[in-house]
């Protein structure tokens, strides 16, 4: 017989649950999307009641669809947006406000009023975060600020916070476990990312009694059981997102990276046992926490990957479907000097400059539609040349291979552009659904369905392989091209 792993993958668009066997297959997938609210410019909320209802549906929806019986289902492994913020009563169990989202930016004056006060340093120094609104601290300030009596009754030992991993676990548990793991904590701008605990001093920075907070935990181990299927089922997983693909593309090892293209692109690196103080504009974060075992991350973002082929299927018109942009693009023998910096939201890591804006350079009588798809397609791997770059500054270790996933990597001739950028191997797994994968996989060694890591490593499967065809010589003149359109774009 066989034994099933139920993942729940909480975005924040969507709730998704996936059964994965024994074999880490996938079974079953069932999916509703979410609203989000947006009251104010730059606010982003969601009901934190339709977070959960939204989970609620899909896993008993994913169950009927495969077909299986509840009991043959060992655990259940969480994996979540990060950093997304909700607060709720201890007594009633109810949401106090709207859930945070990790974008809304409605706490950006809290974060500017803490940096004027000088604890900017410090606050990186434990937490390895810059203070930005991102993070769940200010948020978790700005809804007892603007609740009644907010404060006093947080301070009474009334309410409770969680990141939206928590808010699960004590919805699945019926009320019985206030709990995260050190991933979403690392993320809170509260926890110490060297002792792994609350810290205390970061706590009176932001005014918030630590009677609040969950409990901090791996993020493999049995936290409590749910009975949403009329029998009790351990929860033994929660990795946020971002740190559960990478551990899902069996990233186990220092120096070892993966790079998830999105809307925009989050790479993380693993970095092994020892945390890295980046000076690039690298976010230090917790990979995750098995046993004695922890594992730290390097994290990088590129804020517009796949939304820059939106913009030209959608804001152009240049395509009409995203996949176009393969055929274009090699339908040409090079970008004929043109290059598209998406600066749309401003540049990420390791810019970070927020005035910066989109531009186009190397314009000629020449220039057609198709090379502006294909300048467009390959901004997506200069930008992770970039981040990866510094990331090996960082470290001072080289990447052997780039693990890759999400929507974009389908594009082979993006793939194939991207490993000659980097001169290494890019390997495209055969299961694209990573996050969820990794939080089955951390789910099963806590309960027994895999014996360790290096079963695990038995189970993946790896679709293509890409190897680098350029030169280095021609990609430094193709990176000193890019280096001088982004270097343009952020003087303009």
């Amino acid at each position: 017989m066989s034994s099933y792993i139920l993942a729940i993958d909480q975005g924040t668009t969507s709730s998704r649950a996936i059964i994965f066997d024994d074999h880490l297959k996938t079974v079953a997938v069932s999916q509703q999307e979410i609203p989000n609210d947006f009251p104010k410019p730059g606010w982003v909320q969601m009901d934190a009641h339709e977070i959960y209802t939204s989970v609620e549906f899909v896993c008993l929806n994913v169950v009927q669809k495969a077909g299986i019986s509840v009991f043959d289902i060992k655990a259940i492994g969480i994996t979540n947006q990060r950093e997304t913020t909700i607060v709720w009563d201890r007594a009633t169990g109810l949401p106090v406000y709207s859930a945070l989202v990790w974008q809304s930016r409605q706490s950006a004056e809290l974060c500017e009023k803490v940096i004027r006060a000088g604890h900017a340093e410090k606050i990186r120094k434990k937490t390895g975060l810059p203070v930005d609104p991102y993070f769940s601290a200010s948020k978790i300030r700005w809804i007892l600020d603007n609740i009644e009596n907010g404060q006093q009754r947080a301070e009474n030992g009334d309410l409770m916070f969680g990141t939206v991993d928590s808010w699960l676990v004590y919805k699945l548990t019926g009320h019985q476990r206030h709990v995260t793991d050190v991933t979403n904590a690392s993320r809170t701008m509260l926890m110490n990312i060297d002792t792994l605990n609350w810290d205390k001093e970061l706590l009176d920075i932001w005014n918030i009694p630590e009677s609040m907070l969950p409990l901090i935990c791996d993020s493999s181990q049995v936290y409590g059981y749910s009975s949403l299927f009329g029998s009790q089922i351990p929860i033994a997983a929660i990795a946020g997102d971002q740190q559960s693909a990478l551990f899902g593309q069996m990233c186990f090892d220092e120096g070892q990276c993966k790079n998830t293209y999105g809307t925009g692109c989050f790479l993380l690196f693993n970095t092994g046992n020892k945390r890295v103080e980046s000076k690039n504009g690298l976010v230090t974060t917790v990979g995750w926490k098995i046993g004695d075992e922890v594992v730290y991350a390097l994290e990088g973002s590129v804020f517009v990957a796949g939304a820059a082929i939106q913009w030209l299927r959608d804001g152009l018109k240049l395509i009409s479907k995203a996949s176009d942009s393969k055929e274009i693009a090699e339908s040409l023998k090079d970008s004929d000097g043109v290059y598209v910096v998406p600066a749309f939201t401003g540049l990420g890591a390791p810019y970070w400059d927020q005035h910066a804006r989109g531009a186009i350079f190397g314009l000629t009588r020449g220039t057609t539609t198709a090379h502006l798809i294909r300048a467009t397609l390959e901004s997506l791997a200069y930008q992770t040349y970039d981040v990866i770059e510094a990331m090996e500054n960082d470290t001072g270790m080289l990447i052997s291979t780039l693990q890759v996933d999400g929507g974009a990597c389908k594009n082979d001739y993006l793939m194939q552009f991207q490993s000659d950028l980097l001169q290494t191997g890019i390997v495209r797994p055969v299961n694209f659904e990573t996050t969820a994968l990794g939080a089955a996989m951390l789910a099963g060694l806590a309960t027994g369905v895999f014996s360790d890591k290096n079963e695990l490593r038995s189970n993946y499967e790896v679709e293509r392989y890409f190897e680098p065809v350029q030169s280095a010589k021609q990609v430094q003149e193709l990176i000193a091209g890019w280096k001088k359109a982004v270097k343009a774009t952020m003087e303009f």
